[in-house]
């Protein structure tokens, strides 16, 4: 068993509290860039798992974003009218159906990814090369622990 005693209670509950701000911070402003599209946080998160992971059941999708399926489905639902996302069966087992990212889809993501890593660059210009380079691997490394 590791010894963690090497970090104080105080170092740790900071640590802690910083990441639930930045976090917090984080899905704020990525809030308000998704204000100017029409797609609602909860759709922005199963495009962005599509985009990813590539096409997935209405099950898979469910899983990856700690939703009920009926709550998945009427979110599917409501991005396939908007033409976001298409059902297609499987061709080798017609039971499964996967949900396809389509163009409009694709389009969003990326511009919303766009603009929070504009987000991101613009607040890293604070930090030198060396510093914006460790925090990287260091993160890195605390979501690699994570997992």
């Amino acid at each position: 068993m590791k010894d963690n005693s090497k970090h104080s209670v105080e170092s740790v509950a900071s640590l802690e509290k910083e990441l639930r701000y930045i976090s917090h911070l984080i899905k704020q402003k990525g809030r308000e860039i998704l204000s100017n599209y029409t797609i609602t946080p909860p759709q922005f998160v199963a495009l962005q798992w599509l985009h990813e992971s590539g096409d997935m059941t209405i099950g898979d999708l469910s899983n990856k974003m700690y939703l009920a399926f009926s709550t998945t489905t009427d979110l599917v639902d409501r991005m396939e009218k908007n033409e976001l996302v298409q059902r297609v069966r499987d061709e080798q087992d017609r039971r499964v159906v996967r949900i396809h990212l389509l163009k409009e889809g694709e389009r969003i993501i990326q511009e919303v990814i766009e603009k929070r890593q504009d987000y991101l660059r613009d607040l890293l210009g604070s930090f030198d090369t060396d510093e914006a380079h460790n925090l990287l691997q260091l993160l890195q490394k605390l979501h690699l622990l994570m997992k």
